[in-house]
């Protein structure tokens, strides 16, 4: 363990608390930091910057959720793995906060850890046979209807095959690790984060005989816009990442890639659920 990313939304705001963490355990180690080249203004001369496609062994990641999955693309072209280390509010996707950050560190580097892999949704939009759009997204994709208040049409097909058509606010796709978050607002089922699926549930639909649905990992979705507005968006991990027209279809699989997350703390999956969404407490 000798090439680490580092990576936080605010790396800059909360330079002086993650530089002194990693100063206290490897400024003696003969390890190198990279970090994105626009991230490593005022950081010390330790930080290089990551050149992209070099390789790296992992990624510490210091944030909450929405900074984990902001860091996936470096993670895919690192090849590297990410350590989850919060310095948000829920942190699901860490494995412990920046205070047990001394208790928990030294085990990286002694290799006393293991690895989940995750999958990814590899999403395109298509029209007339060309390929508008590709991106990646490890929690979901999400079709919105945006600010208007008119519903949307989808026409949803799996492998081919007509499943429903529906007047909805939107349509999510989701992994499992996406399962815990907007799927599970919108009443869809948690599945473990090892599991190979897709969520596809609804987002308020016209009649409640649509329901959440569960489908193998190697089918392919694909979602026919047969009514959007102006302002229809599909959104990956949160992000606006292109508009939505009448006759886009996007088409949602598993991706090729994985990500891997490392875990040094030994906890499990139901154990955050019991102690992050207080699952079984009244």
């Amino acid at each position: 363990m000798k090439k680490i990313g580092i990576y936080s939304k605010s790396l800059q705001e909360n330079s002086s608390l993650i530089v002194k963490a990693l100063e206290r355990h490897f400024n003696r180690k003969d390890l190198q930091f990279y970090t994105l080249e626009e991230m490593t203004k005022h950081l010390p001369d330790f930080f290089q910057p990551y050149n992209r496609g070099d390789k790296l062994d992992s990624i510490l990641v210091f944030g909450g959720d929405g900074t984990i999955l902001g860091a996936v693309d470096f993670a895919l072209n690192s090849t590297a793995p990410i350590l989850g280390i919060n310095m948000g509010k829920l942190g699901f996707l860490s494995d412990f906060s920046i205070n047990e950050f001394d208790k928990y560190i030294d085990r990286l580097l002694e290799s006393k850890y293991s690895i989940i892999k995750r999958m990814l949704l590899e999403t395109e939009i298509r029209k007339n046979g060309k390929v508008l759009y590709r991106g990646y997204a490890l929690n979901d994709a999400v079709i919105y209807k945006g600010l208007v208040s008119r519903l949307i049409e989808i026409r949803f097909y799996c492998n081919r095959n007509f499943v429903v058509e529906t007047r909805c606010d939107g349509m999510i796709a989701s992994t499992p690790t996406g399962s815990t978050a907007y799927s599970l607002s919108a009443g869809g089922p948690i599945l473990a984060p090892e599991m190979e699926a897709f969520i596809v549930a609804p987002l308020c639909p016209h009649v409640l005989s649509v329901r959440p649905m569960v489908f193998s990992a190697s089918a392919e979705l694909k979602f026919k816009m047969t009514r959007a507005y102006n302002e229809t968006m599909l959104q990956l991990d949160g992000k606006n990442v292109h508009a939505l027209t009448d006759g886009d279809n996007v088409i949602v699989r598993a991706a090729k890639s994985k990500v891997g997350f490392i875990t040094l703390t030994g906890k499990n999956f139901y154990q955050t659920l019991r102690k992050k969404l207080h699952m079984g407490k009244i």
